[in-house]
């Protein structure tokens, strides 16, 4: 058969070759053609479009890990780049640029996978599928095509989230394309939005409820993989970033074409709304419920199986919150860095980092055993919180008794305590699997200390966390820490939530009270089901009991400020913070704040002083990523995004 090969428009606008084209085909298929003569070289092809997706909660290749204000690192380059890439710290340290940017998805560089060659091989694929004979089902070629529809429609989201209006690649050209032809325009937003939801659609009947063999096809999308995503696209677009925003007025094209809709329109969030609904019905229907730690050979207080359920909700794989979760192991990448010294005799090991460090504003942003924020509630001593207390028996899960602690430590909520690890601080697991109290003081749950020399702190080498804090979140409970008289780390592989049925909840929270002028009871419900989860009384009861602003609940701007700091803190560390603050357009505010951190050159008392470790710089240009300088030159149809 002739060779036909195809081309996409954006890589002949940045000067990929054929011979790049086909190094993307399934390994030992000398041509696309080859690749679909029969089912195994077309589900060869159909991992080929799965290769593309962004590796979801990865320190190298996902900004919206270390460039989130989340963490800081100690800033020793020639250390830490012996492990892992400092892309995402150079990001946040606003050192992004217009000719090599960082994390550049639109040509792959940097950490980033090339998407315009994911959406590429996806229209291959469909454009070829037809043709793979008789030994591939009817049943399974639809399915498949389904899949890539998603995905096709996934990598034109993720770029849109990352530079606002991009070209639409709806079919590949053929090589013989005229220049004119290849010069193409970013089309207009709101055209993207809706090109990549009605991709969802025409793939949602088609995708299963559930994956039918969960050995080999778990990863796969499904219908409420499908249907969360278009939720969280319609969000996006509405957000206050895509949705009226005045900083994008005079991005237009050469044509004199805007790009972005000037003007506010709230029936975003009313379709926002419904396929919040809609993802979330299906999800139930699905068999898709809230996660709870189950491991009953371990026997545990009711205090600390609350702690696990929510704090292993990230590291428990494939558990049954999960809606969409990445099966690359980088979570082994996240141990490493996460997991603390708990002993002295671990300090030799070269196996871990462990220098993944929450910052103190993180912990500052977790409410209070009311529910609501420390600066916000009646009874806490939010000005004197950084003073030193002795701790007391009654907190005995979260902090070791007669231990001196700041007042910021005590009487958190239990999220508080299920992700953060702090000096003096609660950890199960981990090698140690009897509660607190429980067993011999060898076998019960381990205890942080974290100040200069001791083993969780400075110890003289660049192995510790540089902030005080450690992330809970991000390791498995199971997972080992090597020392001198053990085997060796072991790592439990596990998976990692690209979506999951929490954050489903709150996205559909917040478009109910944007849409409608006050928050309505729909809007309590959906907040409550998250706090209840979490072991708080509802909205309405926590501020009216606890809170100096009792009726902040009673408004739509209150109840907006209470929904986005409900995600911020069930979702912290997850990759979701990143996002948020940008489509909110609240980066601004948030990363042009100090990093603050515990003084942890400090023996004593004086750990307990806090200090800032970097002063963070963030323009409205951060919003949006550049479009590379050379790809512009490629394509004098392209124009280069605001402030840039």
């Amino acid at each position: 058969m002739k060779r036909i090969y195809f081309i996409t428009i954006c890589f002949l606008v940045i000067n990929y070759s054929c011979k790049d084209y086909l190094d993307v085909v399934p390994d030992n298929v000398p041509t696309i053609d080859n690749s679909f003569t029969d089912k195994v070289g077309a589900e060869k092809f159909l991992s080929t479009c799965y290769s593309y997706l962004p590796n979801f909660g990865s320190a190298n290749s996902d900004p919206a890990m270390l460039g989130s204000d989340e963490y800081w690192l100690d800033e020793n380059e020639s250390f830490y780049t012996q492990y892992y890439s400092l892309n995402g710290i150079y990001l946040k340290k606003d050192l992004q640029n217009t000719d090599n940017p960082i994390f550049n998805f639109w040509v792959g560089q940097n950490g980033a996978n090339k998407l315009y060659s994911g959406i590429r091989d996806c229209n291959t694929f469909l454009e070829k599928i037809v043709e793979v004979g008789a030994d591939l089902s009817e049943e399974d070629r639809i399915r498949w095509i389904a899949e890539v529809k998603f995905l096709k429609a996934y990598y034109h989201y993720y770029l849109l989230r990352l530079f606002g209006p991009i070209p639409l690649v709806k079919q590949n050209l053929p090589i013989s394309a005229s220049i004119d032809e290849v010069q193409v325009y970013r089309d207009p937003f709101d055209d993207c939005v809706n090109y990549i939801t009605e991709l969802i659609d025409e793939a949602v009947p088609d995708l299963p409820m559930i994956v039918s063999n969960r050995t080999t096809e778990l990863g796969h999308i499904t219908r409420p993989i499908a249907l969360s995503i278009k939720a969280k696209i319609l969000v996006t677009a509405a957000s206050p970033l895509f949705n009226g925003n005045s900083d994008y007025d005079n991005l237009k094209d050469n044509t004199g074409r805007n790009l972005f809709n000037p003007v506010y329109d709230k029936q975003k969030w009313e379709k926002a709304m419904v396929a919040c609904k809609n993802a979330i019905d299906t999800c139930l229907s699905a068999n898709i419920y809230f996660y709870k730690f189950d491991y009953p050979m371990y026997s545990l207080s009711d205090s600390t199986l609350l702690l696990m359920s929510l704090r292993h909700v990230v590291a428990d794989k494939w558990n049954s919150e999960l809606i969409w979760a990445n099966s690359r192991n980088v979570l082994d990448q996240l141990t490493r860095m996460s997991l603390p010294f708990f002993d002295s005799s671990q300090l030799s090991t070269g196996l871990v980092t462990s220098n993944l460090a929450p910052t103190l504003n993180m912990a500052e942003l977790f409410y209070t055993n009311h529910g609501v924020p420390i600066d916000e509630d009646k009874s806490f001593d939010y000005t004197d919180r950084y003073n030193l207390t002795t701790t007391p028996d009654n907190q005995k899960y979260y902090v070791l008794p007669g231990f001196r602690a700041p007042i910021l430590h005590l009487n958190r909520e239990p999220r508080f305590y299920a992700n953060l690890g702090f000096d003096g601080g609660i950890w199960f697991g981990n090698g140690r699997y009897n509660d607190v109290g429980v067993g011999t003081s060898n076998t019960q749950s381990w205890v942080l200390h974290m100040k200069k020399g001791e083993a969780s702190g400075n110890t003289s080498n660049l192995k510790y966390s540089i902030t005080g804090y450690y992330p809970k979140k991000l390791s498995h409970f199971e997972s080992v820490h090597p020392s001198t008289q053990g085997s060796g780390l072991v790592l439990v592989r596990t998976t990692f939530p690209i979506m999951r049925l929490s954050d489903l909840y709150l996205l559909y929270a917040e478009a109910l009270n944007e849409y409608n002028d006050q928050p309505t009871p729909e809007v309590y419900k959906y907040i409550d089901i998250i706090r209840a989860k979490a072991g708080l009384e509802g909205v309405k009861e926590s501020w009216t009991e606890y809170s100096k602003n009792t009726t902040k609940p009673d408004t739509k701007e209150g109840m907006r400020s209470i929904i986005q700091q409900e995600r911020l803190i069930e979702l912290a560390f997850e990759g979701k913070r990143f996002w948020d603050l940008r489509r909110w357009k609240l980066a601004y505010f948030y990363y042009n704040q100090p990093v603050k951190a515990w003084n942890t050159n400090g023996k004593t008392d004086d750990f307990y002083i806090p200090k800032i470790l970097y002063n963070y710089t963030f323009g409205t240009k951060n919003y949006l990523w550049p479009i590379k300088e050379s790809t512009l030159r490629s394509d004098i149809n392209l124009v280069q995004n605001p402030y840039w």
